[in-house]
């Protein structure tokens, strides 16, 4: 088949898988995991039931497949604000900052589909990943000055995703402020 064949035939494919993700997103949130069949699914998308199985075994996979491109998006955008320009202080601020937003929306997610979407290796990996960044990050701060030397910077990483959890919790902007500063208030030498 001729190259520009293949590219179409692979971008069709991509715009098909996004709209079975978005779609199916919607429904599960709108009437729960249970509340969501493949049939409403293919409905949804404008494919048929045997076009939709092609994709996807049934709607626990299409959820894990939505939660793998939400935790990669995440991940892409920390990852810019860890590369952007700015003193290693600055940089671990944002990144802390966007990271306790993220848990903050998290707080919507009922608990069947909490328990579906963060039992796979995915979450594992992302979370290593995540960790061995803010690590990175930490440890540029010490040389820098900028962040305490007494504690292992792999443990002030854990520290932080730890306490920055609690923002899925909070119920403000103002709330998930305050749980920054006070976590990079624990970072700076001598607290």
């Amino acid at each position: 088949m001729p190259k520009l064949w293949n590219e179409t035939i692979e971008e069709h494919r991509r715009a098909v898988r996004d709209a079975v993700l978005e779609v199916t997103a919607g429904l599960v949130a709108e009437h729960g995991l249970r509340g969501v069949t493949m049939s409403r699914i293919a409905e949804g998308t404008g494919i048929g039931r045997a076009t939709l199985y092609k994709y996807f075994p049934d709607v626990e996979s299409i959820m894990t497949a939505w939660h793998e491109r939400q935790i990669s998006g995440h991940l892409r955008e920390l990852a810019a604000l860890r590369d952007r320009p700015g003193t290693p202080g600055q940089r671990l601020t944002a990144v802390l900052d966007a990271y306790a937003r993220i848990q903050q929306r998290r707080h919507g997610h009922d608990a069947e589909i909490g328990a579906l979407l963060h039992r796979g290796e995915h979450v594992a990996h992302a979370e290593q990943h995540l960790r061995g960044f803010i690590r990175d990050l930490l440890a540029e701060g010490v040389a820098s000055g900028e962040v305490r030397d007494d504690v292992a910077p792999d443990e002030l990483a854990g520290f932080c995703l730890h306490a920055l959890g609690a923002a899925s919790g909070a119920d403000s902007e103002d709330a998930v402020r305050r749980l920054v500063q006070v976590t990079v208030d624990g970072l700076r030498p001598g607290h």
